[in-house]
């Protein structure tokens, strides 16, 4: 039996696969590249000494779809299909709906023909919209999203209660990331986004590495210590880590649908990232301050204390392996532009 990884190219999606093979399962990915390369799957292999089947689809595409679930015994799927980027998703509304929220009744739709029926789905903190409460729990009020992308994940998430409730065979983890940054610690894979990057990370690292002039911090007037907006930043391996877990979950318990908050349970702010960036890296950052970047919010933070009681999870790796873990990928990276026959 082996589990379904769309997207499983992607940053977060990479991360979960070399997690997963590393556990020991059986590997599916699909991925059609929209914003990742082909390079990253001999990446996971080299990382992992593992191998695994790779269809290169958009899990749009029914009868694509249908095909891997004919071909192999699917008996999980964790979606990490959707486009991530809040920003371009007030741009690119029809975009972001017609990928994640169609892609998804797409695929749970193909799921129930082949009654597989255990899913995890890469939900976000955006859901919360502003949050009324710091910091956030799953019981917080959900809705108010304040961009495309969050409503997106909003859909979806009810789209899995009302799947739930009319069948309630399936098994359903909901997952609500913070801010995910970091690479692995090998350096082989990380984020690297196709364009000027939308998420503070990438962006901070191209222009220490004199790709980008300067970074634009977004906003300089919300309520909070400095003024920049304050996140709640996880390294992507802790949150990949994170899916194993909620995954024994799924195999362990009776059948149910399931939700946590992976994150920290710090806030840190743009020019705080900046700062330690700086510091870890010997880098300098320039920056400079821009207008409030449509729906950004000033402070979101999680109480990851549900993920820990019951899925045993916590986060392990701080800040400055956040940027230390950040800047060895692109070196490493920009190492092997150089030299690609390594």
């Amino acid at each position: 039996m082996s589990i379904l990884v769309t997207g499983g190219t992607g940053y977060i999606g990479s991360h979960t696969v070399v997690e997963l093979l590393n556990a020991g399962k059986d590997i599916v990915i699909i991925d059609n590249f929209s914003n990742s390369k082909r390079e990253v799957l001999d990446q996971i292999k080299q990382i992992t000494k593992k191998d695994f089947k790779f269809y290169e689809i958009n899990y749009l595409d029914r009868e694509d779809l249908k095909n891997v679930f004919e071909e192999n015994k699917i008996e999980a799927v964790l979606n990490f299909a959707g486009y991530k980027a809040v920003g371009e998703s007030v741009e690119k509304p029809i975009e972001y709906y017609m990928n994640n929220v169609s892609g998804a009744l797409v695929l749970l739709d193909v799921m129930r023909e082949y009654k597989v029926k255990k899913f995890i789905f890469s939900s976000s903190a955006t859901v919360y919209g502003d949050p009324q409460t710091i910091p956030i729990t799953e019981e917080c009020t959900i809705g108010g999203t304040t961009n495309p992308y969050g409503t997106s994940k909003l859909y979806i998430e009810q789209i899995l209660q009302d799947l739930y409730k009319s069948d309630n065979s399936w098994d359903i983890a909901i997952l609500r990331y913070f801010n995910p940054v970091g690479a692995h610690e090998s350096g082989l894979i990380g984020e690297e986004p196709n364009g000027i990057p939308n998420n503070l990370m990438p962006y901070i690292s191209q222009v220490a590495e004199g790709r980008l002039k300067e970074l634009s911090v977004f906003g300089n007037d919300y309520s909070t210590p400095d003024g920049t907006g304050v996140r709640d930043y996880i390294h992507v391996v802790d949150l990949a880590k994170g899916h194993i877990k909620a995954l024994e979950k799924l195999d362990k318990e009776s059948k149910g649908i399931y939700t946590y908050n992976l994150g920290t349970g710090k806030g840190y702010s743009v020019l705080d990232m900046v700062k330690t960036f700086e510091r870890v890296t010997n880098k300098k950052v320039p920056y400079k301050i821009m207008p409030r970047r449509a729906g950004d919010i000033a402070t979101s933070y999680a109480d990851p204390q549900k993920a820990k009681q019951e899925l045993n999870w916590q986060t392990e790796k701080g800040i400055e392996e956040m940027c230390e873990d950040t800047w060895k990928f692109i070196v490493k990276n920009k190492d092997n532009k150089k030299h690609p026959n390594n």
